[in-house]
């Protein structure tokens, strides 16, 4: 399995407190993606996907969490491999959320044609956002969504609840903000890009790389050489 980032905690990434892994590579490429860097299907770092389950686990259980939230680059392009990792999560009793700019009833149509490695991936999500991201319709009522058109699903009852709430009344996004140890600092959450440009915006000469998402406008971003 070829992955990004993981966070072992984060409350910006789906309903609760919650892991989130960003895997690498996406076949998509929706125009304004948010994560074009994720694109590629090299980079990144591979892992065993039963091995890279274990850990990310263990470092999950240790941080307190309801869940995990996988993103991308694309989980389906990667279905089979996510597929052994939101399985271990669920084992553990933990909820699943995933991220795709594929159709939902693509892949139902995928998974009744004999994708199995579809068909798990699915059978392990308890919530799922579908739809390619349209830069042009951008979703500013719904958390987590980057626009109108795309889905959000309870897949399992898991959070049934929560999604018809939320398609009544509506919620708010969050962006987090962490400093390493190296005096950078990292960005990652939901806001629109204007809105983080003027929260960064003290913190001159630094290196800015963004890690976007095509699937809505989450970003995070790194600052290399910030002042401490």
């Amino acid at each position: 399995m070829r992955w990004a980032r993981f966070l072992p905690a984060t409350v910006a990434e789906g309903p609760g407190r919650r892991a989130a892994l960003w895997v690498q590579g996406c076949r998509i490429h929706c125009p304004g993606c948010f994560n074009p860097e994720l694109w590629a299907a090299r980079g990144g770092r591979v892992d065993d996907p039963a091995a890279l389950a274990a850990r990310l686990l263990a470092q999950a259980q240790d941080g307190g969490v309801e869940g995990l939230t996988l993103l991308g680059g694309e989980p389906f392009d990667q279905a089979a491999a996510l597929a052994v990792v939101a399985r271990a999560f669920r084992e553990a009793g933990l909820t699943v959320m995933t991220f795709t700019g594929y159709r939902h009833p693509s892949l139902t149509a995928w998974a009744d044609d004999g994708r199995e490695d579809v068909a798990a991936l699915l059978a392990a999500t308890d919530l799922l956002v579908d739809g390619p991201y349209l830069r042009d319709h951008p979703d500013r009522r719904r958390p987590w969504l980057g626009s109108t058109n795309q889905g959000l699903r309870a897949l399992t009852p898991a959070y049934a609840a929560e999604v018809a709430r939320l398609e009544r009344e509506g919620g708010a996004d969050r962006v987090e903000l962490r400093l390493t140890r190296d005096g950078g600092i990292e960005v990652n959450g939901w806001a629109e890009v204007a809105a983080l440009e003027e929260l960064l915006d003290g913190l001159d000469g630094a290196r800015l790389a963004r890690l976007r998402r095509p699937t809505g406008p989450h970003l995070t971003r790194t600052t290399e050489g910030a002042p401490r």
